[in-house]
């Protein structure tokens, strides 16, 4: 279920609430009960792990070397006929 982080334009009051995608967005501040609560806009709360492009491509600014050597530094599938590589 996601995180989503609220806001009361009335007292400021914020605090964060996992909802259901389906579930209607809360309106009243738990702390002044005005119906003045509101959803902020948020950064997508993921985080990339293990030897990704993220971390082997991009990062520094350099371009095309590091592409090169993290695809030769691949292990080899099991099955040994996939396209992966």
């Amino acid at each position: 279920m996601p995180i989503y982080a609220y806001r009361c334009s009335s007292c400021g009051h914020e605090n964060d609430h996992m909802q259901k995608l389906a579930d209607a967005p809360l309106t009243e501040c738990p702390s002044c009960h005005a119906d003045t609560y509101q959803k902020k806009i948020t950064a997508a709360g993921f985080q990339l792990k293990g030897t990704g492009w993220y971390a082997t491509d991009f990062k520094g600014g350099t371009s095309g070397s590091s592409a090169a050597s993290s695809s030769e530094s691949a292990p080899a599938c099991p099955g040994g006929s996939c396209a992966c590589h």
